[in-house]
Parts: structure tokens; C-alpha cells; sequence
């Protein structure tokens, strides 16, 4: 769910109660609109993620640091300055509404006490993080809101700060039964959605929630006739807050749905998993989600790069192919040469075509000779055998220029699989790094350049005995676990498809070793979702990269094949290493 004003509310009291007190010791901003503070407080260390993200926008602690830009960004750095080194004085909620401010109390730069505001706007596609001076001005924000953009609000370093307006909605966190009874008999129809339109800071899950706990169905519909009792009964519920118990509600798949602070009623008959606090709840939820997110947007100009010369390759190939089929007509053109010098008797400076015995058919059958009006017989068969010589140069050439036409498509289409199955932001910074290399992307400048993050891992996973099996997930990873394993160890690759390289850890594996290792190479393919995945295997001392080979190429011999269908019920014996 959406951070709404509900969700706020346990989570600024839960950070309150764990930040009071705390300074600020670290400031990092590892994207353009999200922060990590470090915070040391009640003997602590705690790690505050704040995000404007427009999708996953969100405050809590998180156990992930992530990698900052080698030049923080002119907003960190001004955070730095102003709360580094403070003591957080208080952690509070907004109006009820989904804003939490964290005031910070620091010395300026003349010596002087001074209590500075981090106001944290969770607002889908206007979130934004707003520093505030002691007497009420902006000094900087992590995005500037002009007048060109919002007639309604500006957000400008040295403006007044002033919260969003709540559009004639009712305040969350003093609601009364009288003014939301005359605000719900405006809003006659579904109970929740006349919730949602009145009060401020509501979400829909929030909003059927309470609609479910008042009137016992999250369907309920209000009138004027019902307003007065319900708008008591949402009150009363709102006036006594349900305990923490927050959880994260699993849809029917396994895969995380929503995470509450309390368990909801509409989500009983789903499975749930509880967690300490609500920091750790979101952390789980948002991390996965998270991550996949970013690595989509970072990535989607390789993909755009990758599908763009995969478009160019398809298209030169497709001339190569044509020119190719053009060259089989090259004996053709001998044979009419070599008929012609034979026979120049019968043919005359002026014809446009000649009827000539055919001695290279074994039947000796007649052949039409087309003829250029303007040359002589002998003239006409030079030009055949001129035709011809060009004809075999371009069968040449034709056949080179395609088979290395393929290698690049080839190389391509198993990137664009690499990237596609990038599950780490270390894999997809070696994916740029490659393609930079090899002049498909030109090399990074910018001065927010990231980190250097250390080498992506291959996936390590043990098989149903016990053995030990490696899969590259990318080129560089495939480069790696094929050049690291010891001859006689098994090395398995999905058959003609881009794909993982997989090796087994050790000697001689067991049957069932071998088939779980040819699964993981069919599920790390271009073949994950086939069934009946052909996959070679060979020992590791019959695999070869040719010199000046791409990264990830590699040539094998004395190879068998299984064939194998890599469904979850199959691959379910696997299991991390780590």
C-alpha cells in the first residue's frame, strides 16, 4: 500500500521513539530523489532511508547501503552542511497527512543553536524532500517546483514552505463525527470511496479497511440516512489506535501484496508475515520491488542500444543473404562465357540474344544467351566471365561478412538475455562496462559516475546430494566460472541459445547432480520457459576461447546432450549455497 496517513502515523511514532536524542553522522544520496542517513542513537546505529521515488516513496530503516556517486550531488552536500553532526530532536507527523518532518537541532556557522526541518512529502508524482530554515524559508530541495510547473505551489529555495494544500479535505488526525457525517451525505455511493474523497491521507486499502471494521463489509455504501452512524464508528475506530503488529500479506503465489501496520480484515483468508517493526516490514517489501525497479530504469538504454544494432545486424544480414543467393548464379555465368568462345561463329555484333548447344548439360540441351546489342561475341563472353569473377568475389565475401554478421547477433541477443536476467546493480554496471568496450555504448563521464562496486558473483547453488554447482549470469561471470573450473569438472551450456555457462563443483557428479545442473542451464537460457531444452555437457579441460573471442564466447567438443524441461517442481531439489 501506498504510504498513507494512517501508515504514517506508526511509523513516525516508531521512528520517533527510536531516532530522539540521535545524531546525525552520515548523509549519502545514492539516487536523485533518495537520501541514507546514519544515525547513532540509544547506542545504535540505525540507517534512515528516505525516498521521493514517485512509485515507492517512503521513509524507514533500512539494513542495504547502497553506492554513492564519487561527487555527492549539490543537495547532499547541503545537507551535509546544515544537519551533519546535529541531534534529531523530534520525528513527527504532518497534519495527519502524509508528510513527516524531522526536525534537527546544529550549530550554524556562527556558533549559534538552531533548529533546522527535513520535510519528507509522500505524494506519488509530488514527493519531494524540502529543507527548511528556522524561520520558515526553503533552503533547497531535492526537486524545484516553478511556477511553470505548479501554479499552485512553488517550491523554491528562499520561498516561504508551505504544505501542500489538502483540496477541502477533512484532517486525518482530528477528524469529527459531525463534519465528516455532512462531508460523507456529499458522497453518497461506497462508503470507502466517499472516505478517500473527504478525508486527507487515505488510501483505497485504508479507506475499504475502515469501511470493513464500521459497517462490516468493505462494500458498505453510505447515505444521509447512514452517514451520522458511520462517520461515529469510523471516528471511534481513528480515536483508538490498533496496536503495531506489522506484517507483509502474501498473495496466493508467495509473492508480497502489501504491508500493513496492523493486520487487515480484507486480507484474512491471505497468508501473512509478521515482523518486529514496521522498518523491517517495509525494508522486506520494498527491497526486491525496489532494486528491479531501478535496474529497469538504468537499464533501459542499453536495451535500447542492444535492440537498436540488433535491428541493424537482422537488416545487414539480410542483404548479405541476398547478395549470397545472387552469387549462385555465378556458374551460370561461366558456362555462357565458355559457350559463347566456343561458338562466336554463330552469334553477331547486333543480336540480342543467341540459341546455343549446351555441352555442359548432360543432355546437351539448347540454352538461350541474352547479348548486349553493342559488343562483339567475343565482348559478350568477357562480360560473363567478368560477371562471373564478381560472382564468386562477392560469394566470398558474402559468406565471410555473414558468418561474422551472425557472431555479432549472436553476441547481442545473449546481451540483451544478460540483461534482461540482471538481477544486481554490479552485473548491470559489467554489462555497460563490456559494451563500452566493445563500442556499443560510449564510455560514462558524468561526474555523478557511481562507486566502484566490487564483482558481481555467479549464482551458487547445491544440488539435491549436496554438490556444489556455479552459473554465470552474465559474460563476464561466464568468463569467470568457465576459466576458474579444473579440467575434468563438468561444464553444461543450453544447446545453440544464449545462456548461462554452469560448471560442477568437483569430479565425476551423480545423475541426479548432472540433470538439476542441466536445469539451471536451460533457466538461465533463452530457453527458460520451453520445455524439452536441449543442453550440452562436456568436462571443462574440452572447452575453448578462441584469441580475440568476445567475452562469454567460447567453442566445446566431445559434448553430449540431456534434454530437460526446467519447471519449479523440477528445479525444486536446488538450494543456495549461501
Amino acid at each position: 500500500m501506498p504510504l498513507d496517513g494512517l501508515m504514517l502515523g506508526y511509523l513516525a511514532r516508531e521512528l520517533s521513539d527510536a531516532l530522539e536524542g540521535g545524531r546525525v553522522d552520515k548523509i549519502a544520496q545514492p539516487e536523485r530523489d533518495e537520501l541514507q542517513i546514519a544515525i547513532r542513537a540509544g547506542g545504535q546505529n540505525h540507517l534512515l532511508l528516505i525516498s521521493a521515488n514517485a512509485g515507492t516513496a517512503r521513509l524507514h530503516f533500512t539494513g542495504q547501503r547502497k553506492s554513492s556517486p564519487l561527487e555527492p550531488p549539490m543537495f547532499c552536500m547541503l545537507l551535509r552542511k546544515h544537519l551533519g553532526g546535529g541531534r534529531v530532536i523530534a520525528v513527527r507527523q504532518a497534519g495527519g497527512d502524509r508528510i513527516v518532518e524531522i526536525w534537527v537541532e546544529n550549530l550554524s556557522e556562527l556558533g549559534d543553536q538552531r533548529t533546522l526541518r527535513l520535510v519528507c512529502e509522500f505524494m506519488g508524482k509530488h514527493s519531494n524532500l524540502i529543507l527548511v530554515a528556522p524561520d520558515g524559508r526553503i533552503i533547497d530541495s531535492a526537486r524545484h517546483v516553478t511556477y511553470e510547473i505548479s501554479r499552485v505551489r512553488e517550491v523554491l529555495p528562499g520561498l516561504p514552505y508551505e504544505r501542500p494544500p489538502i483540496q477541502g479535505k477533512l484532517p486525518f488526525d482530528a477528524l469529527d463525527a459531525q463534519a465528516l457525517a455532512g462531508a460523507l451525505a456529499q458522497h453518497p455511493g461506497l462508503l470507502s470511496r466517499a472516505l478517500s474523497q473527504t478525508v486527507s491521507g487515505l488510501s483505497r486499502q485504508t479507506a475499504q479497511e475502515l469501511a470493513l471494521r464500521a459497517a462490516g463489509d468493505e462494500e458498505a455504501a453510505v447515505d444521509a440516512q447512514t452517514a451520522a452512524l458511520l462517520a461515529e464508528r469510523v471516528c471511534a475506530l481513528l480515536a483508538q489506535p490498533i496496536p503495531p503488529q506489522p506484517c507483509i500479506v502474501l498473495a496466493q503465489d508467495g509473492a508480497p501484496l502489501d504491508v500493513t501496520p496492523f493486520p487487515y480484515e480484507q486480507y484474512r483468508c491471505l497468508e501473512r508475515r509478521d515482523f518486529p517493526d514496521l522498518s523491517s516490514a517495509l525494508d522486506a517489501f520494498y527491497r526486491a520491488r525496489d532494486l528491479a525497479e531501478r535496474i529497469q530504469q538504468k537499464s533501459a538504454a542499453l536495451r535500447r542500444v542492444l535492440r537498436s544494432n540488433i535491428a541493424r545486424c537482422e537488416k545487414k544480414l539480410a542483404l548479405q543473404l541476398e547478395a549470397l543467393e545472387g552469387s549462385q548464379r555465378m556458374e551460370e555465368y561461366r558456362v555462357k562465357g565458355e559457350l559463347l568462345t566456343a561458338a562466336q561463329g554463330m552469334a553477331r555484333k547486333g543480336q540480342k540474344s543467341v540459341t546455343l548447344t549446351n555441352y555442359y548439360d548432360p543432355a546437351c540441351g539448347p540454352i538461350e544467351v541474352a547479348l548486349d546489342e553493342k559488343l562483339s561475341p567475343a565482348q559478350n563472353a568477357q562480360r560473363y566471365f567478368k560477371l562471373y569473377q564478381k560472382a564468386r568475389t562477392a560469394q566470398v565475401l558474402a559468406a565471410e561478412q555473414s558468418r561474422l554478421t551472425r557472431e555479432e547477433l549472436d553476441y547481442l541477443e545473449g546481451q540483451l538475455f544478460n540483461l534482461d536476467a540482471c538481477e544486481e546493480e554490479a552485473a548491470l554496471n559489467e554489462i555497460r562496462e563490456e559494451l563500452e568496450k566493445q563500442g556499443y555504448v560510449r564510455a560514462n563521464h558524468n561526474r555523478r559516475q557511481m562507486k566502484k562496486l566490487p564483482p558481481s558473483k555467479p549464482l551458487h547453488m547445491l544440488s539435491s546430494s549436496g554438490r556444489h554447482i556455479l552459473v554465470g549470469r552474465n559474460n563476464l561471470q561466464n568468463d569467470r566460472v568457465t576459466q576458474t573450473a579444473e579440467p575434468e569438472e563438468t561444464w553444461l551450456h543450453a544447446k545453440d541459445m544464449p545462456g548461462s555457462h554452469v560448471v560442477i563443483v568437483g569430479p565425476d557428479p551423480d545423475p541426479v547432480t548432472l540433470r538439476e545442473a542441466a536445469l539451471l542451464a536451460a533457466r538461465y537460457s533463452r530457453g527458460g520457459s520451453s520445455s524439452q531444452v536441449p543442453v550440452d555437457y562436456t568436462l571443462r579441460k574440452y572447452v575453448k576461447k578462441p584469441a580475440g573471442a568476445k567475452p562469454g564466447f567460447v567453442i566445446y567438443t566431445h559434448q553430449r546432450t540431456l534434454y530437460v524441461t526446467p519447471t519449479e517442481e523440477a528445479l525444486r531439489g536446488l538450494r543456495p549455497a549461501d
